[in-house]
């Protein structure tokens, strides 16, 4: 059933809204004021017991009156009825309950009893009811019967029933069984019947008042009544002669639970499994009309009276209930929160937690869990993990399977060239291309990657990865290692190794990509070939001439000299590996560079790794996505495809990707879109989950323990990768006491926002590459924002460098020009004190500071506020000679004393003096 209102339910069962709620709360309900709610079927169950709606009956007419000496036998529908009692022994002057069965006479007249008698008819039902009340001393042995429901309070209680004896309605004294006395055998049974078996037509109990019957009594006097001084055998005979009046007897008595509720007439003379036996052996009597109150009282408000020692509470458990199987499944993607997984199992995020600290795994609740540890924590709750995760996979692959051997062709090898800057990697490309590359870039040193794909005679073609040598390029060496089958180490014969040599090795190894060292500049007259091969036997690279396994060939990119012998060992190492490709399936690749260009938008160079890519194809780029609406390779020539190995520039996509996203061709654009709106989603769940959040406190605490000085930078590119490098160029530069903060880094052009931010943030703008607008320029003057813009990348590093510096504190450093003798000293009014001086050595100087010292300890210092020779103001005075020094602040100068003078001098600092100062290694090494 539903719930229902409290006052509701008391309206229905005409109770005051606190009595229906005292009587919900002792039943173990929880429920605060009479507007709560509850479940109406268990509330309803609580009033109706109480109320006794369920056992009351309609009240009969009253009986005729008849003539005295008789009783009021009230005859059941059924032969014989059942009543539960258990045996106990009646006190002295005190009768037990008696059941008379009826015969066949509808109604016997009652002795001196008419309808005008004071009745007491409880409200509770037969429970208060079914007490024995003591009547039968006043009737000298003969007692009234009494109705009483057939009925039980408690229908889930285990109730015996015993047939009585039937005593005829012309014979009143009919003999009847004979009661039993203490210690005497119990009465055997009948046959037993259950609750089920009773008619719910059950009449009411009524109890005559004591008084009120004794004064009806005609010719009966209370001297008949036993008492105590009659001793035990005037009780037997009583029971004697009540059972020969009133047939057979059964000794009731009323059972109670611990809270005063439930009650039950049980018949003591079976015992608990219905057979005939004694139960219950102390004595026991009647409860009188006081204890009948509190009892009537306890029922109604269990609250109110104490409870007895040693009874526990009935508290009503919450049943705990388990789902179906099809409910009990968890749906997560690729990742699931802990707090999600927490809320979908049904408990406490904080359980999950401390499982998995258990397990080794420190985690948040916020922190995400892959399938393999959600599905583990979901099996110990007999639960089932089901992913929805985002079939990208599918979607990229098309259901395409993995390609056949017959389907792959040889393709032209990737081939990167690395090494240290002003090595002539460029120009060893220039020479294989017979192009001037390297005039054409600043400074003559490589900013960026550059793909060309080369022809190298009729063996193919040779696709080349140069990259930058300059320390700040490390992520891009990194990247061009990665995407390559073959590394050319640039190594200058006249230089040898330097430190952007050893990182290229440690690339290609970690890469597990073969090198094969160029040793350049063989033409120079320094030049020491074995010098170089004898240190690169340090990195494990040992010429073939050596035993080694790393060819190595001498080039020279001015004259030519070994261009040809470095091609045919490409060529052949490219044999070796066996590099191929299927062509005819969806393209795949990888961003080498990208930036926004003013006229076509975003532009990305790619290089085509599997399949061929296609003008008009559908591509997904990292986080990006578009059609591909224009391609063309490294010398500007547009190409309608582009197969394996293949280096082109396209355009096409909504957003400038990052370099290193990897590129893949889908069925179209909507798709394309979704895949890129969910790698977006992502990243934004990941910077949610990784980032915490700082707080109003903690930032403030933050900024008050932070003395660290900052120089901010907006740095503006005109390539995604040039920023990635000049970014962490910038941010090595940092030391403890001063450090790089880029606020913003992006591609394209310096606009007016870019202004705007280093306005507010109190910074500057560098553009590598770019240069700001008109309307940039005027935001710029008008706000006073300093905008620098470079082309070379180490003039851009020093140019940080000397603004760090500037924010650096300068050293200062103490000089001591001079030292004067007191000899006298002089006091002048509206003056001071004046020091008669002999310059002992060095030079007394106005400008310069002053200490006293007085038996070569310090009393004072501060500064000169008059220095005079004879009587004319003097700068300075010279060893030898004599003057007048004032003291600012101090007259206690006494003879004797010895004035010595000095000067503050404050020394600019430099990130290298600086403690715990970061140095890119090999940034030195400019050209």
């Amino acid at each position: 059933m539903g719930r229902k209102r409290v006052h509701e339910l008391a309206k229905e069962f005409g109770l005051e809204n606190k009595d229906a709620l005292s009587l919900l709360q002792g039943a173990g309900i929880s429920v605060k004021t009479h507007s709560s709610s509850v479940y109406e079927d268990e509330a309803r169950a609580v009033l109706q017991k109480a109320t006794n709606k369920t056992a009351m009956t309609e009240e009969k007419p009253a009986p005729k009156r008849q003539r005295p000496g008789m009783m009021i036998v009230r005859k059941r529908k059924e032969d014989s009825a059942e009543v539960d009692a258990d045996e106990s022994t009646v006190a002295d002057g005190e009768a037990p309950a008696v059941e008379v069965e009826g015969t066949d006479a509808d109604e016997i007249s009652a002795i001196g009893i008419d309808e005008s008698d004071e009745v007491y008819e409880p409200e509770d039902g037969p429970l208060e009811a079914a007490m024995d009340f003591d009547v039968s001393g006043a009737l000298g042995g003969e007692a009234t019967t009494e109705e009483f429901s057939s009925e039980p309070a408690d229908a889930d209680a285990d109730v015996d029933t015993e047939p009585t004896v039937a005593a005829e309605a012309n014979e009143p004294h009919a003999p009847v069984a004979d009661v039993a006395p203490k210690g005497g055998q119990p009465q055997q049974p009948g046959p037993v019947k259950t609750n089920k078996d009773r008619p719910r037509s059950a009449t009411v109990v009524r109890m005559i008042d004591r008084e009120k019957l004794l004064e009806r009594v005609p010719n009966r006097r209370l001297g008949n009544q036993p008492t105590a001084q009659n001793g035990q055998n005037s009780q037997n005979a009583q029971n004697a002669q009540n059972a020969q009046k009133f047939g057979k007897v059964t000794e009731l008595r009323v059972v109670t639970d611990p809270f005063g509720r439930g009650r039950e007439m049980v018949d003591v003379g079976r015992d608990k499994k219905g057979r005939a036996g004694a139960r219950v052996t102390r004595r026991t009597r009647a409860p009188t009309k006081r204890e009948m109150m509190e009892m009537r009282e306890r029922a109604m408000h269990p609250s109110r009276l104490k409870r007895k020692k040693g009874a526990k509470r009935v508290t009503r458990k919450t049943e705990v209930t388990q789902p179906k199987a099809s409910k009990r499944v968890i749906k997560m993607r690729e990742t699931i929160s802990v707090s999600d997984l927490a809320h979908q199992l049904g408990i406490k995020a904080v359980e999950i937690i401390r499982k998995l600290m258990d397990m080794g795994m420190m985690v948040g609740i916020n922190a995400p869990l892959d399938y393999e540890t959600a599905e583990m924590i979901a099996q110990e709750h007999e639960y089932t993990v089901d992913s929805v995760a985002f079939a990208e996979e599918v979607i990229l692959t098309g259901g395409a399977d993995e390609d056949k051997p017959e389907d792959l062709v040889l393709r032209p090898p990737v081939v990167t060239v690395m090494g240290h800057v002003d090595h002539g990697k460029t120009s060893l490309l220039d020479y294989i291309r017979k192009t001037k590359v390297a005039k054409g870039e600043a400074g003559g040193i490589t900013q960026h990657i550059g793909a060309y794909q080369v022809k190298v005679g009729k063996k193919g073609s040779v696709t080349f990865l140069d990259t930058p040598g300059h320390a700040a390029f490390t992520s891009m060496r990194a990247r061009g290692a990665q995407v390559t089958d073959i590394v050319i180490l640039v190594v200058a014969a006249d230089d040898g190794t330097m430190p952007q040599t050893e990182e290229a090795i440690r690339h290609a190894q970690a890469a597990g990509v073969p090198i094969i060292v160029a040793i350049n500049k063989i033409d120079k007259p320094d030049a020491n070939p074995e010098r170089v091969q004898q240190e690169l036997s340090k990195f494990e690279l040992v010429p073939e001439a050596w035993g080694g396994q790393t060819l190595m060939v001498n080039t020279s990119a001015t004259k030519g000299t070994g261009i040809d012998e470095l091609l045919e060992t490409i060529v052949l190492q490219a044999e070796i590996l066996e590099l191929k490709a299927n062509p005819n399936r969806p393209a795949e690749g990888v961003v080498i560079e990208a930036n926004l260009d003013k006229g076509r938008g975003p532009v990305a160079t790619v290089l085509v790794q599997r399949g061929t890519l296609r003008r008009g194809d559908a591509v997904v780029v990292g986080g990006t996505y578009g059609k591909v609406r224009a391609m063309s390779d490294a010398k500007t020539q547009q190409r309608k495809e582009a197969g394996p190995s293949s280096a082109v520039e396209i355009t096409g996509l909504d957003s400038v990707p990052e370099a290193g996203d990897p590129l893949n061709v889908v069925e179209n654009a909507e798709k394309a879109r979704e895949v890129a709106e969910h790698r977006r989603e992502l990243t934004r769940s990941q910077e949610q989950t990784t980032t915490p959040r700082m707080t109003l406190e903690d930032l403030m605490a933050r900024m008050k323990g932070n003395e660290t000085l900052e120089l901010r930078v907006v740095l503006k590119a005109d390539v995604k990768g040039s920023v990635e490098a000049v970014q962490e160029a910038l941010e090595k530069l940092s030391t403890d006491e001063v450090k790089v903060n880029v606020i913003q880094g992006g591609v394209g052009a310096i606009t007016e926002s870019d202004i705007m931010l280093a306005a507010a943030s109190q910074g500057y703008v560098f553009g590598f590459g770019v240069r700001p607008d008109a309307n940039a320029r005027l935001v710029a003057d008008r706000e006073g924002v300093d905008v620098r813009t470079y082309t070379i990348i180490y003039e851009m590093v020093d140019a940080v460098k000397k603004a760090m510096e500037g924010l650096l504190t300068p050293e200062s450093k103490e000089k001591v020009v001079g030292h004067a003798e007191v000899r006298e000293v002089f006091r002048v009014s509206k003056v001071g004190t004046i020091a008669g001086c002999r310059v002992t050595d060095g030079k007394a100087m106005r400008a310069a500071k002053v200490r006293v010292l007085r038996d070569s300890v310090q009393v004072y210092e501060g500064k000169v506020s008059s220095l005079k020779h004879f009587k004319d103001d003097a700068r300075e005075v010279d060893s030898g000679l004599e003057c007048g020094v004032g003291v600012e602040g101090f007259n206690d100068v006494k003879q004797g004393d010895v004035l010595q003078f000095f000067q503050v001098e404050e020394i600019a600092r430099t990130l290298e003096s600086t403690q715990g100062g970061k140095r890119s290694p090999g940034a030195e090494a400019h050209p």
